[in-house]
């Protein structure tokens, strides 16, 4: 079990990462969307390109941040009744849903999603719309988004029947962490106290 939690580890740093990078391709779409915008009032010009590019990114963004969201346990819950159980039925369900709904879907998608993916990469596959984009890249994200997202609904499997063992507490519960305001507030102190360091020595 030890291992299987080093391995969950991994996955969660894995996820952690994805997550705080792909939130850029919500700004990078954000951004194209404006300059489509601004050159097709100010310059009657435009292009399909720039339209699809903002849903490939977007598609990208909601794909692959499945895991993370699960890791942070951001998904809609319907727990009308689950709150009213214990911690460990609370638990089991996790465990029951994971095992039989999450892992046949996420697989499912996998099976008939890589050579979906595969037969637009070998063909060259390209958009119907004129100017339009290779589709390859955003039939990726499919295999890929669900490929974590599998990777990260193992993890949460193998910690939940951890904490049914008693091996960890329960990870259910978010640790508090500090908001980007108070990070930047900490960084901005630190400066501050480096700089006066650095001017009491001199």
């Amino acid at each position: 079990m030890q291992t299987l939690l080093k391995l969950s580890r991994a996955v969660d740093w894995l996820n952690s990462l994805v997550g705080r990078y792909v939130i850029w391709l919500i700004l990078a779409s954000t951004v194209i969307s404006a300059v489509n915008a601004v050159v097709r009032k100010a310059f009657n010009m435009s292009s399909n390109a720039y339209l699809e590019v903002q849903w490939y990114l977007f598609a990208a963004s909601f794909l692959l941040a499945a895991g993370y969201t699960l890791l942070n346990g951001e998904h809609v819950k319907i727990d009308v009744i689950s709150s009213r159980l214990s911690k460990r039925a609370q638990i089991w369900i996790d465990v029951i849903g994971f095992t039989l709904f999450l892992m046949p879907f996420c697989l499912a998608i996998l099976w008939f999603g890589i050579p979906f993916f595969l037969k637009a990469f070998y063909s060259g596959e390209v958009s119907s719309n004129a100017g339009g984009l290779l589709r390859w890249p955003v039939y990726l994200m499919m295999p890929l988004g669900f490929g974590l997202l599998m990777l990260q609904g193992l993890s949460e499997l193998v910690k939940r029947v951890a904490f049914l063992m008693g091996l960890i507490e329960d990870p259910t519960v978010k640790k508090a962490e500090k908001t980007a305001e108070e990070e930047l507030a900490e960084a901005i102190q630190r400066l501050a106290e480096e700089k006066a360091a650095k001017t009491s020595a001199a």
